[in-house]
């Protein structure tokens, strides 16, 4: 391999470690690396992904790292490409609100989808844009939004009004009721 070549290859990775992003999508990839023909794109990604220095996640979507050494909850995020943060089921399992066990990381975003990625199934509800961009109710936490206990409960209460949860004393109904206010939920 010519010395020109190796510097372009390390250019290309020294810019992904600038970012300090984790994992692209193609269309990232072809931006940051100045890539603009779709044939030299993937045989790029193809070679880099045989020699070790990229993981294919899924088409279009690869990581620097093995995906299994991800966050899955960010790896989910991060495949939906949009704005979409942690909540409902995930959140309130975590909290002792919801007793029953799901092997589903649900999450929120502009569309629905069930996917997987690796051994993690995803469930995500689709939420309104004038609710999704309210940030009330959401930290950010570990690189990604999650909601908090009670925002987590009044996403579910929008998506589910009968929704019984075994916890109930656990939940501040007050801060609910504010946060389902703020949010314009009814």
């Amino acid at each position: 391999m010519s010395t020109g070549c190796n510097n372009t290859i390390n250019n290309r990775f020294a810019k992904l470690a600038q970012m300090g992003e984790v994992v692209f999508h193609i269309d990232d990839l072809a931006n940051i690396w100045q890539i603009h023909n779709k044939n030299t794109l993937h045989t790029t990604l193809k070679r880099y992904t045989q020699k070790g220095w990229l993981f294919r996640i899924y088409r279009g979507f690869y990581s620097l790292q093995k995906p299994e050494n991800i966050d899955p909850i960010f790896l989910g995020i991060k495949a939906l490409n949009k704005f979409a943060y942690l909540s409902t089921e995930s959140v309130l399992i975590r909290q002792g609100i919801i007793t029953q066990m799901s092997e589903q990381i649900t999450l929120v975003s502009s569309t629905s989808n069930n996917f997987n990625i690796e051994n993690n199934n995803y469930k995500v509800r689709q939420l309104s844009d004038k609710f999704l961009f309210n940030k009330v109710g959401l930290v950010l936490k570990d690189g990604y939004y999650q909601a908090t206990t009670e925002r987590a409960v009044a996403d579910l209460l929008y998506f589910n009004p009968q929704y019984y949860f075994d916890g109930k004393d656990l939940i501040d109904w007050k801060k609910v009721k504010e946060i389902q206010g703020e949010m314009g939920y009814k």
